[in-house]
């Protein structure tokens, strides 16, 4: 169990993944898929609003400070920026606005997977595929919203929602993978992704649980609605970094076992090779800063013998 855990977090291997981060540029992906995710929400919202109110459900204002107990300044701007919005009602050509604005993040989306599997981008002949993530995007928000609701106070800081909604998560991711690349990514291609950010969004939505309320009364209670807007968009960031980030761990992990399959496993000697190379490397450079500490050198020219 320890070389198999010392084999998939070994420099060279750690290393590649940081890699393929910084070749799909993570942090700016990140971003961009954050800010199309808040206008896709908010669009979503006011499309699936009268439905909501012909079934009897909560409005998406009172779901958000339900879900994340608001109170004060944060749910009063939560509520101004849905409710307000719910109220005007939407016209033909204003749904059409809306509609383009949610697939403008599933084609941000559709990026992000084409990018980190290297495949040939489709762009808008992937439309019909688009609509069908939407589609499974608000079935799993609904789901995922009843399990919150249905488990709410169990063990305390959503710990029981998230780990029932993590599979959930999982199989969302894969299929929302499986659509957006056209189909071409299979299943057991997109498992170790979906895996890796199923758990890590379900351990982010427990600590969110946590500060969340705290971070939207200050942000709201300073800034107004503004100040909600700009909480919600870091948290979505941060959602968004995590799954950037699994997208590139899970790709790797994917070449990683094609490798393996075709025999090309490095042996065990290497991988210890690549450890005791690490373990001497940061020796030498912990031994170098605490002779430069002890000796007061200012850090210019070279250190002292």
């Amino acid at each position: 169990m320890l070389r198999s855990l010392t084999f998939w977090l070994r420099p060279a291997f750690a290393l590649r993944v940081v890699g393929r981060f910084q070749r799909i540029v993570g942090f700016d992906r990140a971003m961009a898929l954050a800010s199309t995710a808040l206008t896709a929400l908010i669009a979503l919202t006011i499309l699936c609003a009268p439905l909501l109110n012909v079934v009897g459900h909560e409005d998406a204002a009172s779901r958000i400070i339900a879900r994340y107990s608001l109170t004060g300044g944060g749910a009063e701007a939560v509520r101004q920026i849905f409710t307000a919005s719910e109220q005007t009602g939407t016209s033909v050509l204003g749904a059409l606005f809306l509609l383009i604005s949610i697939l403008s993040f599933t084609r941000a989306e559709q990026r992000f997977f084409e990018q980190t599997w290297e495949l040939k981008p489709l762009s808008v002949r992937n439309t019909p595929n688009a609509l069908l993530s939407v589609a499974a995007l608000a079935a799993y928000l609904a789901m995922a919203g009843w399990l919150r609701a249905a488990t709410g106070g169990w063990l305390g800081f959503g710990l029981a929602s998230a780990l029932l909604t993590t599979p959930l998560s999982a199989g969302f991711l894969m299929l929302t993978g499986w659509l957006l690349s056209g189909r071409r990514l299979a299943w057991p291609k997109l498992l170790p992704f979906a895996l890796a950010a199923g758990v890590l969004e379900a351990a982010y939505s427990v600590g969110a649980t946590a500060y969340l309320p705290h971070y939207f009364s200050v942000s709201a209670s300073r800034y107004g609605p503004v100040g909600a807007v700009f909480a919600m968009i870091s948290t979505l960031f941060v959602i968004m970094l995590v799954l950037v980030a699994c997208g590139a761990l899970g790709r790797e992990i994917g070449v990683e076992l094609d490798r393996i399959r075709r025999g090309e496993r490095p042996p065990d000697g290497e991988v210890r090779r690549e450890w005791d190379s690490l373990r001497a490397d940061l020796r030498q450079r912990w031994e170098t800063a605490r002779r430069r500490i002890h000796n007061g050198h200012d850090g210019e020219g070279p250190p002292p013998p």
